[in-house]
């Protein structure tokens, strides 16, 4: 993966996931992984988790808050949960969390390198310094809450973090990779997420090697009291060498509003999605779709969740139609269709299943649809993105629609002309 650095306005977000949406995202999270690994292998899930626009999407498509910081823990969370029972199998261990399990990281990545054989106090040390760059070396006014580490059986390694800035309600997350590293202090990021804070004194930049020099420098012959001594006879800020401005780097910004809107979304890709649905649908599971509570909006779902295993990067640059396959906990685009989620998981945990067993139809199936997407959306024709999600809503209640608010009711309307409703009226 080619390094690079990125930015993205990430909303902080209070609360805790529910209990219900947790379990869901821990078990839709391992069948995706899986698959990943299944067709990518291990190197390539690192190189996804260390692309932020992937890792949004990711979790947007589980049903989390499309835009928020939270999409960062509960990724992680679920991940830990749902990959851990299947370390031995996949070669692939999650580390770390938020708080207190941040800090329980170096001890994980020894205790795992002792079972797997790979250089466990190196990796500890590698998290600590990782922590440390982005901590103090880049100081960008965001405190760091998160880290998380996923490293592999050969001792590859992706990191992401996450830091707030409380004042402005913002979060920024930052990607690392094991790949090609070959330096913590220079440029040593895969890519950095969160919105620009004004001036940021980055230590980590190639470009600061003569500074951090100099620091060290000045220490050594002045010594720290000598140091402060000087500073406070200074009159005026000190004079700096102009650097040279950091050229523009690809960014994705997460919007503030909750709402998906139309510009939210890439609607040709969308109708892409919905198509491939139409089209392959009836081609590649008829016997899906007999099964009870499986139809066209299970498979608009699979066609979505497929093209975050099998997408190029350049497919992620709105994350918010990655949340049109499951909705949101904050009923936003609209809420979670329990129903829907239930079957996407069946459907992909059988998938995988199949596939160990060299049965390779079934995640055939689902990689056509993202295939059809892609042939489909230059001509696909469909609802606007606001008829949409007015639809998804009015029938919510019969997918199991849920969010943080409750479960979702039959809108007014149908309770009216409903004639079980219209007799016991008239009982009454």
């Amino acid at each position: 993966m080619a390094r690079r650095s990125g930015s993205a306005d990430l909303p902080l977000h209070g609360g805790q996931v529910p209990k219900w949406l947790a379990d869901r995202m821990t078990r839709l999270g391992a069948v995706m992984t899986q698959a990943v690994v299944h067709h990518y292998g291990r190197d390539e899930l690192l190189r996804r988790l260390a692309n932020p626009f992937w890792f949004q999407c990711f979790g947007a498509v589980m049903g989390m808050d499309w835009h928020s910081s939270g999409i960062t823990t509960s990724v992680i969370g679920a991940l830990k949960r749902g990959l851990t029972p299947l370390q031995k199998e996949l070669g692939v261990h999650v580390c770390g969390g938020r708080g207190r399990y941040s800090r329980q990281t170096p001890s994980e990545l020894i205790a795992i390198g002792d079972q797997v054989g790979f250089d466990g106090g190196k990796l500890a040390q590698a998290s600590r310094l990782v922590a440390k760059v982005d901590s103090a070396a880049v100081q960008d006014g965001f405190d760091l809450y998160l880290h998380g580490f996923v490293v592999t059986d050969d001792g590859h390694w992706a990191v992401v973090q996450q830091g707030m800035n409380g004042q402005r309600r913002q979060a920024r997350r930052y990607h690392w990779l094991s790949e090609g590293l070959t330096s913590f202090v220079d440029d040593p990021h895969t890519a950095i997420e969160g919105a620009g804070q004004g001036e940021i004194v980055n230590l980590a930049d190639r470009r600061a090697a003569p500074s951090r020099g100099a620091q060290l420098d000045l220490l050594s012959s002045l010594g720290p009291d000598r140091i402060v001594s000087e500073l406070a006879r200074l009159e005026g800020p000190e004079p700096r060498t102009e650097v040279d401005v950091q050229p523009l780097l690809p960014h994705l910004v997460m919007p503030a509003h909750h709402d998906v809107r139309p510009e939210d979304v890439v609607a040709r890709r969308l109708r892409g999605n919905l198509a491939a649905a139409a089209d392959r649908g009836p081609a590649d599971f008829p016997e899906l779709l007999l099964t009870p509570g499986v139809g066209a909006r299970t498979v608009r779902a699979l066609a979505m969740v497929a093209e975050v295993v099998h997408g190029a990067p350049c497919r992620f640059s709105d994350p918010g139609r990655f949340s049109f396959a499951h909705g949101g906990k904050d009923r936003h685009p609209f809420p979670v269709p329990l129903k829907v989620l239930d079957e996407t998981i069946k459907v992909w945990k059988s998938a995988v299943q199949k596939a160990k067993l060299g049965r390779d139809e079934e995640l055939g199936a689902l990689r056509r649809l993202d295939d059809q997407a892609r042939t489909l959306e230059r001509h696909a024709t469909g609802p606007e993105v606001d008829e949409l999600i007015a639809e998804e809503r009015q029938r919510s209640h019969s997918y199991g629609g849920r969010s943080v608010f409750g479960w979702e009711q039959p809108p007014a309307s149908s309770v009216r002309t409903d004639p079980r409703v219209r007799a016991v009226s008239k009982r009454r």
